[in-house]
């Protein structure tokens, strides 16, 4: 038989279903696992009546690289969203997520998708393996397969260091001390114009010619 104390708090998550996910963020860190977390969370957005199946281009472009890389850190996985943003970009001429990138110590981040991951450290993301990439279009899954093959054979680190090179991140910190905390966004404006005059300074025709600028920049660092 449950305690009084456990009964009254069943009782108050069926008269308050917003009190479930107070105490599942509460207690998040007691748990095995993060999949154990984001099965738990998706189980109380279902409760709280959220449609769990509308998702954002970026959640989109996250679960697509999670199929495709078996061990990307959520270091690597910021960097590899902003080269996706910035080589869509430059190839077609809109953005392809609406979210804002800011430039933290560590590099561009993604500030929702970081604390997504949080819990997972310097540890790999679990791969997913449920996705049909049908649902991408030939030009949008062309700029997602050359990032996977030519950005993230690299480690987050060695890709935070491709970044702190780059005229976005640069520009946008300023004259900021190299460890100062900093939530200043990195407008998309900038991002554009750096990988627009990237593709063209490497006269890139597809985006399978991204592989020569990575390279490039590696040999720099």
């Amino acid at each position: 038989m449950p305690t009084k104390q456990y009964s009254d708090i069943l009782k108050r998550i069926y008269a308050e279903p917003h009190y479930d996910a107070e105490i599942l963020e509460k207690n998040k860190g007691k748990l095995k696992t993060c999949a154990a977390y984001e099965k738990s969370k998706r189980t109380v957005d279902v409760l709280l009546g959220k449609n769990v199946n509308t998702k954002t281009k970026i959640d989109i472009a996250i679960e697509y690289l999670l199929s495709q890389c078996e061990d990307i850190t959520p270091l690597a996985l910021q960097k590899a969203l902003y080269y996706i943003q910035g080589f869509y970009y430059a190839f077609y001429k809109t953005f392809l997520f609406t979210e804002e990138c800011e430039a933290w110590v560590h590099g561009p981040v993604y500030r929702d998708i970081y604390f997504r991951y949080l819990d997972y450290k310097f540890d790999p993301i679990e791969v997913s393996n449920e996705f049909d990439s049908s649902i991408f279009s030939s030009s949008k899954k062309a700029v997602l397969d050359s990032v996977v093959k030519n950005i993230c054979c690299y480690s987050g680190k060695i890709l935070e260091r491709f970044t702190h090179s780059e005229t976005p991140w640069l520009s946008t910190r300023g004259e900021l001390p190299e460890n100062a905390v900093s939530y200043r966004i990195i407008q998309k404006e900038k991002i554009g114009d750096y990988f627009s005059a990237v593709k063209e300074k490497y006269n890139m025709i597809t985006p399978n010619d991204i592989k020569e600028y990575a390279e490039n920049i590696f040999e720099q660092i």
